[in-house]
């Protein structure tokens, strides 16, 4: 952890031109990479969600509401005023704690007994919970977690009409909305509005500002890409890093509930589930030196903004929990994005990946077997990880 290596990141994404905060690359795009000119991007009011399929959302017709994600302005400011209350720090640790301590629990006597586990299934377990109490999907036909795994597959295709390949994603990602909308959102719908007084989830919220089914499928889907794959994938490089490193594991398992937070943070500093963020100009404006634009694209590279030594410091590529720096929206850094569109789940997903780490590893004889693959989906600079297997020998009866 603190020694001469130059770096101990687990997901290689390609670094940039160094010394070079902000450049327009070979297509045009604009490129931030500098810490302080991608927050400056981030929060800048002169710009618009772009990337993350917002081509395709924009296609719809006008009376349809775009979920929280594709808002911009006054609307999406008023939306995630009325939905904050789902993310406080109060309803985090009264709400939801209870519910992600009893899923790690059951996931760690699970393991205990079976003496081995894919650690992708109990991370997208324990997130697909607290998204699911968080939205309001309380009526679940059973096989929500294979029909999000179809959702979202390890290997995305492009949809389209031109090509049988385009036409088999077009057919497939169809069919797949089409089973949580029966299987998941319906039902919800259908319990929430026979309920009184209503719950106060995401669904009841939406329901109450007279949303359609399949606008509120689109939200409920929206959250599941932000809320459970990216832990999913948060979870699974914090544990590779603890089992890989015996220095930062012991650190992990002495310390306390806020140390061990700060060291997540730190290693999701390094390793950014979400690794580009896109912001269309859309009046003139300036980042640093560069003069962007109106209409034109600029690329967030948050892993290296992240690793800028202006803002983290010396070795930006170790993991140093407790740096000193200057990180403005915490110790993650830009991992959660900043601005208007900052995740509202932060504190959340740091929370329930502490919650199921340090009960996984105070279980005796836990190790490591195999070694993770890595893949990515280029569209967001993300990464998923497979392959990496929990073992503990075997409980007795």
């Amino acid at each position: 952890m603190g020694d001469a290596r130059e770096s101990v990141r687990k997901v290689e994404r390609g670094h940039g031109r160094p010394g070079c905060p902000v450049r327009r690359g070979a297509d045009g795009t604009w490129e931030v990479r500098g810490y302080a000119a991608a927050r400056e991007v981030l929060r800048a009011t002169e710009t618009v969600q772009a990337g993350l399929g917002v081509e395709t959302v924009e296609k719809l017709p006008a009376r349809v509401r775009r979920p929280v994600l594709y808002q911009d302005g006054p609307g999406h400011r008023e939306q995630r005023r009325q939905t904050a209350r789902f993310f406080t720090p109060r309803r985090v640790d009264e709400h939801y704690r209870e519910l992600m301590t009893r899923v790690a629990e059951e996931q760690t006597a699970a393991v205990r007994a079976a003496g081995t586990a894919q650690l992708s299934d109990l991370s997208f377990t324990m997130a697909i919970e607290v998204v699911r109490d968080i939205l309001g999907l309380t009526h679940s036909r059973p096989g929500l977690k294979a029909r999000l795994e179809r959702f979202f597959p390890e290997e995305f295709g492009q949809p389209g009409w031109t090509s049988l390949r385009g036409l088999h994603w077009l057919l497939r990602q169809n069919t797949n909305w089409l089973r949580i909308h029966l299987a998941d959102v319906r039902p919800a719908i259908r319990a929430h509005r026979r309920q009184e007084p209503p719950r106060d989830d995401l669904i009841s919220h939406l329901l109450a500002e007279g949303c359609s089914g399949a606008e509120i499928l689109g939200e409920c889907l929206t959250y599941a890409a932000a809320g459970m794959v990216t832990t999913r994938e948060f979870i699974y490089v914090a544990a590779w890093h603890l089992f890989d490193d015996p220095e930062l594991l012991g650190r992990y398992r002495a310390a306390a509930e806020p140390e061990r937070l700060d060291l997540l943070r730190e290693i999701l500093r390094l390793e950014p589930a979400v690794g580009r963020l896109s912001r269309r100009a859309t009046a003139p404006m300036r980042v640093g030196e560069a003069s962007i634009g109106a209409g034109e694209l600029l690329t967030v590279f948050v892993d290296e903004a992240n690793a800028d030594p202006d803002a983290v410091g010396g070795d930006p590529d170790l993991l140093r929990p407790g740096r000193s720096r200057d990180l403005g929206p915490g110790p993650a850094g830009l991992a959660f994005g900043d601005g208007a569109h900052r995740c509202p789940g932060a504190a959340v997903a740091v929370l329930e990946a502490d919650v199921l780490l340090s009960r996984l590893f105070a279980l005796d004889g836990l190790r490591m077997t195999g070694r993770p693959r890595v893949s990515f989906k280029d569209e967001i600079g993300g990464y998923e990880i497979r392959g990496l297997t929990v073992t503990v020998p075997r409980s007795r009866k």
